[in-house]
C-alpha cells in the first residue's frame, strides 16, 4: 500500500472516529437528560447512533472497495496503459459508496 494511501486512510479513520464520538456523547448526553426526566431512550438518541453506524459503514466499505479496486486497476493499467481511463471509473465507483453513506448520514442527522 502506498504511503499516501496510508495516511488517506488513517486520516479518514480518524475523522470517523472523531464523528462517531461526538455522535455517540451527543446520544449520552440526551439519554442522560432523558433519565433524568423518567424517560428511557429518545427517538433523538437512535437517530444518533444510526447516523454514526452509516458513516462508519459506508466509509469501511469505501475504502476497502477502493484498495480492491485500485490494486486491481493499477495491475491493468501497467500491463496495458490504453485502459487505464476505463478503470478509473471503477475507482470512482467505490468512492460513491463513502458519498453516498454521507448522503444518508446528513439526512438522518436534519431529522434530530
Amino acid at each position: 500500500m502506498e504511503v499516501k494511501t496510508k495516511y488517506r486512510f488513517a486520516f479518514t479513520l480518524c475523522l470517523l472516529l472523531f464523528l462517531t464520538g461526538v455522535s455517540v456523547g451527543l446520544a449520552a448526553a440526551q439519554a442522560s437528560q432523558a433519565a433524568e426526566a423518567g424517560v428511557g431512550m429518545t427517538d433523538r438518541v437512535w437517530i444518533a447512533l444510526a447516523t454514526a453506524a452509516t458513516m462508519i459503514g459506508s466509509a469501511w466499505a469505501a475504502s476497502w472497495a477502493i484498495v480492491a479496486t485500485g490494486v486491481a486497476a493499477a495491475g491493468a493499467t501497467a500491463e496495458k496503459p490504453e485502459v487505464s481511463g476505463r478503470v478509473l471509473i471503477f475507482v470512482a465507483l467505490a468512492e460513491a459508496i463513502a458519498i453516498y453513506g454521507l448522503l444518508i448520514a446528513f439526512m438522518l442527522w436534519t431529522k434530530i
